[in-house]
C-alpha cells in the first residue's frame, strides 16, 4: 500500500510540474523575443535563447508612451478597485445578514448579470457617456469597470461572510455599535482573504480591460496600459523584439501584485466559492 501511495503522489507531482512547464513556456518565449535583437522572421525551437538586448525595453518605453499610460491605468484600477470593495462588501454584508426575499431576488439579479457579457452594453453605455461627458475622463471609465465588476464581487463577499458567525457583529452591537459600524468596525477586518481575491481578480481585468477602453478613452493622455499596446503594435508590428518589450513592461505590474497577493487569493476563493 505504501509503494501505492508514493506512486500516486509521484505521478501528481510529474503532472504539476509538467503542467506548469507547459504554462511558463509562452512567458519563455515572450521574455526571449523582449531581450533579442530584431530578426524579422522569428524561429523558435530549443536552442531560442535570449540575448539580453535590453535597449528593446528603452526603445518600448520611449516611443510607445507607457508612462502615461501606466499612470492612467494605476489611476482607473486603483480608483475602481476601492469602490468596488466599499459596494460590494456592503452589499455583500446586507445580502448575508439580513436574509429577506429582496436581498435574494437581489444576489439572484447579481448572478444573472455575471451571465451577461459586458461588450453587451457598449452602445448603450457610450450614449450614455456622451450625455454626462464622461468621453475621455478617467473618473467616468472608473464608474463603468466598478460596475461592470459589482456582480462577481458581491457574490463572493456575501458567501464569505456567512461563514463568519454572528456573534461577531452581536457583541459589537451588545457594546453600542450599530449594525453598519459593526461591520466596518470588526467583520471589515475578517475579509482580508475575500478582498484580495476581489482586488486580484478584478483588478486584473480593469488593468487589461480593452473593450470598453477603446470606444471610452479615445485621446492618447487617458490611453490605458492595452490601449497603448495596440497602438504600438500597429505602429511597429514588424518589430517582434520592440513589440514584446512592450508587452512585458504592461504584463509587470500585474505579475508583480498577483505574487504579492497570490497566498490570500486562493484563501479568498475557496471561501468565497465553497462556503455559505
Amino acid at each position: 500500500m505504501n509503494w501505492i501511495r508514493i506512486i500516486q503522489k509521484t505521478g501528481k507531482y510529474i503532472t504539476l510540474v509538467v503542467i506548469s512547464f507547459l504554462s511558463l513556456i509562452p512567458f519563455y518565449i515572450l521574455i526571449t523575443i523582449g531581450l533579442s535583437k530584431n530578426v524579422g522572421k522569428l524561429k523558435i525551437d530549443f536552442s531560442f535563447l535570449p540575448d539580453f538586448h535590453f535597449v528593446n525595453f528603452i526603445l518600448a518605453w520611449t516611443k510607445s508612451g507607457l508612462g502615461i499610460s501606466l499612470v492612467n491605468s494605476f489611476v482607473i484600477t486603483s480608483g475602481a478597485l476601492v469602490i468596488l470593495v466599499i459596494f460590494s462588501s456592503s452589499a455583500g454584508y446586507s445580502i448575508a445578514r439580513f436574509a429577506s426575499p429582496f436581498n435574494r431576488t437581489i444576489l439572484n439579479i447579481f448572478l444573472l448579470c455575471m451571465m451577461i457579457p459586458g461588450i453587451i452594453n457598449t452602445v448603450a453605455l457610450y450614449t450614455l457617456m456622451i450625455k454626462i461627458g464622461g468621453i475621455n475622463t478617467r473618473w467616468a471609465m472608473i464608474l463603468v469597470l466598478s460596475a461592470n465588476s459589482l456582480p462577481f464581487s458581491v457574490f463572493l463577499y456575501t458567501n464569505f461572510i456567512r461563514s463568519i458567525p454572528r456573534d461577531v457583529e452581536e457583541s459589537a452591537i451588545i457594546d453600542g455599535c450599530t449594525w453598519f459600524s459593526a461591520f466596518w468596525r470588526v467583520t471589515f477586518h475578517f475579509l482580508k482573504p475575500v478582498t484580495a481575491a476581489v482586488a486580484i481578480l478584478q483588478g486584473l481585468g480593469i488593468w487589461n480591460n480593452y473593450a470598453q477602453a477603446v470606444f471610452f478613452l479615445q485621446r492618447k493622455d487617458v490611453r490605458t496600459i492595452p490601449l497603448a499596446i495596440s497602438m504600438f503594435f500597429q505602429q511597429y508590428g514588424a518589430n517582434w523584439s520592440l513589440m514584446a518589450g512592450a508587452a512585458i513592461i504592461g504584463l509587470a505590474p500585474a505579475v508583480l501584485i498577483f505574487l504579492f497577493f497570490q497566498k490570500f487569493f486562493i484563501k479568498g476563493i475557496i471561501s468565497g466559492a465553497v462556503k455559505g
